[in-house]
């Protein structure tokens, strides 16, 4: 009697170098490594010490959650650890797959391991695109070891995946691949006759390599499509030779950027703190990526008018009235007319001399306010719209501010408790150094 599994394929292998493939392959699919030696870039993982290479020559590979750009290598990589575990392979989309057909992949690998002793490296794309619930569907699996679980994500796990998830994996932040390793690879295309476009007889021009290279964004999937793209376009034209000139109708790729994901935020922060360290051609670089990229104006323009109170405030007092004028213009302007107006108050407050007091400032009176609770308001302050509140003290001791020929009645006005509180430390930077002068005065004179 045969086993309940007969006819099951053989678990799938890395490509090998003399691995034919059916017509209509895409070379980025041909090309894809047969082993760690032919991954571009990565060599803190797949070198000589590194830790995927060691993992797999003592046989204990862990449960790893691959987490970088599109293009950097994370499906290649879960395909290298199952050839080289001799592990039955399953991709499976988050996108286009959900828990019910997880749950039968699950029961089919516990039968397998059981029967066969054949463990399964279920590989997981797109693993963040599961809600925090449903990973748990794949927590008894892992504990068991019927599977060893390899996710993909372009998204940071630690915001992404459940705790329980992440206990049981190893993250790996994986890079976009460089520009050198990438026009290294394309070379390799160029010239594998077998399993590259060596047979084509369509060579490049140095400078269109180094363009491709470039243009790629750190994505191999991507450097590579672009190269079958123009040596196709080549051969249409019966061209043996591939110039710079050949490549504008090729080149035309979108920016790399997730308006809901883990770019965004990264240029977001990048836009900011280029503000915050006075960058003003970082800043303006940084506003103007994110805009081609697709990104709402006015995303950008919210930011400003927060940076000119966080990280400029009362050093300029003006900086705040520039970020919401820049914001006005948009909205009146539109794009692309309005993102100069962007750009300007980018350069503006970049420029602008910092100060984060006003910031500061803030945070410490919510403190005081979460730490000490409901303090009474000091007499002299409360309103005595009548005779009882008059009577109760209410209003006795105030002085009016505009009668002392200092500006100020000299009153304390903080609570009680809080009397010694210098909530304020302003900087000696631009207008917020006249200020720190004045307030200085002003207190000397509350407590004389």
């Amino acid at each position: 009697m045969g086993s309940l599994f007969d006819g099951l394929p053989d678990p799938p292998s890395a490509p090998a170098a003399d691995r034919s493939f059916p017509p209509g392959t895409p070379l980025a699919e041909r090309m894809r490594p047969a082993n760690l030696d032919e991954v571009a870039g990565h060599r803190e993982l797949v070198g000589k010490d590194g830790f995927l290479r060691l993992a797999i020559a003592s046989g204990r590979v862990p449960s790893i959650v691959f987490w970088g750009p599109p293009g950097c290598g994370k499906t290649t990589l879960a395909r290298l650890l199952s050839a080289a575990g001799d592990l039955r392979f399953v991709a499976f989309s988050a996108v286009t797959s959900g828990v019910r057909e997880a749950r039968a992949i699950l029961s089919e690998a516990a039968n397998l391991r059981r029967v066969q002793s054949l463990r399964t490296l279920l590989f997981i794309d797109e693993i963040h695109r599961f809600n925090k619930a449903q990973q748990d569907a794949f927590l008894p699996a892992m504990e068991s070891g019927d599977i060893l679980l390899v996710g993909a994500t372009t998204e940071n796990p630690a915001f992404e995946l459940n705790a329980a998830l992440l206990s049981r994996c190893r993250v790996v932040p994986l890079q976009a691949v460089s520009g050198e390793e990438i026009r290294g690879l394309l070379e390799r295309a160029l010239g594998d006759a077998q399993r590259g476009l060596g047979g084509t007889a369509v060579q490049c021009e140095p400078a269109v390599l180094d363009a491709l290279a470039e243009a790629a964004d750190g994505d191999v999937r991507r450097a590579l499509t672009q190269l079958e793209s123009v040596v196709d376009d080549a051969r249409s034209r019966q061209s043996g030779v591939v110039t710079t000139s050949d490549l504008e109708r090729h080149l035309r790729q979108p920016l790399r950027y997730d308006k809901a994901g883990s770019s965004h935020y990264d240029q977001l922060s990048a836009f900011h703190k280029s503000l915050r360290d006075s960058d003003a051609d970082a800043a303006v670089y940084w506003l103007e990526r994110m805009l081609a990229a697709g990104e709402d104006p006015l995303t950008l323009a919210r930011r400003m008018v927060r940076v000119a109170s966080e990280d400029v405030g009362l050093a300029d007092p003006q900086a705040l009235g520039v970020a919401l004028a820049a914001w006005q213009a948009y909205e009146r302007l539109g794009s692309p007319e309005g993102e100069l107006a962007l750009a300007q108050a980018a350069i503006y407050l970049a420029l602008a001399p910092a100060s984060d007091a006003v910031y500061r400032a803030s945070k410490r009176a919510r403190t005081l306010v979460e730490e000490r609770g409901s303090l009474p308001v000091p007499l002299a302050l409360r309103n005595a719209p009548t005779q009882v509140q008059r009577d109760a003290g209410y209003g006795k001791g105030y002085r009016h501010a505009h009668e002392d020929p200092q500006g100020t009645g000299g009153m304390v006005c903080l609570p009680e408790a809080l009397r010694a509180e210098e909530i304020y430390q302003p900087t000696e930077r631009g207008r917020e150094g006249e200020l720190a002068q004045r307030l200085e005065k002003l207190r000397r004179t509350r407590r004389q």
